[in-house]
């Protein structure tokens, strides 16, 4: 019996058709680890802000622009809390992290629920008001847009969120 040679082809075929695959796969790994990795930098951000001020006395949360909120967001955005060094997440700007009080208020039947503070009635402690149960930072209007050759790019949004119990007085 006499073998023929009719398959000389077919690694060079395989390689042609699976290459582009394996190259796309590739692309996205590093495009989910690019994504995996910036949101957990953005969610230690969030943390190091809210941490920082919930350890803060005298903090006025109905003032956005109160020293200490500015302190503890330059603090969770370079690293020290008077801006002297830049931004470590590119992209990244004060305006984009939100700061909100909460306070437990009981309900019927024994369970509390979380609400934000008001500011007309508690929650201001420069007032001599009651400090607020917890504070949630978050951060809004982050996006990225993955880099995938030949598939739309859209951007992605990522909105970390932290909730921390208020420590300060």
């Amino acid at each position: 019996m006499r073998i023929t040679n009719n398959r000389r082809g077919n690694a060079f075929l395989e390689v042609v058709l699976f290459l582009p695959l394996m190259v796309l796969l590739l692309v996205g790994m590093t495009q989910i680890a690019k994504f995996t990795y910036t949101y957990f930098s953005l969610r230690k951000t969030v943390y190091s802000v809210a941490s920082y001020l919930s350890a803060q006395q005298g903090v006025n949360f109905c003032n956005a622009g109160d020293p200490n909120i500015a302190a503890a967001i330059s603090f969770g955005l370079t690293g020290t809390s008077d801006n002297s060094v830049p931004v470590l997440i590119t992209g990244l700007d004060p305006t984009m992290i939100s700061v909100v009080a909460q306070r437990a208020t009981p309900t019927a039947g024994g369970a509390t629920s979380l609400a934000p503070c008001d500011c007309s009635s508690d929650c201001d402690i420069s007032q001599g008001q009651l400090p607020p149960d917890y504070i949630v930072v978050s951060i809004n209007g982050y996006t990225l847009t993955p880099r995938i050759p030949k598939l739309a790019q859209m951007p992605i949004p990522l909105m970390p969120r932290v909730k921390v119990p208020y420590g300060g007085t």
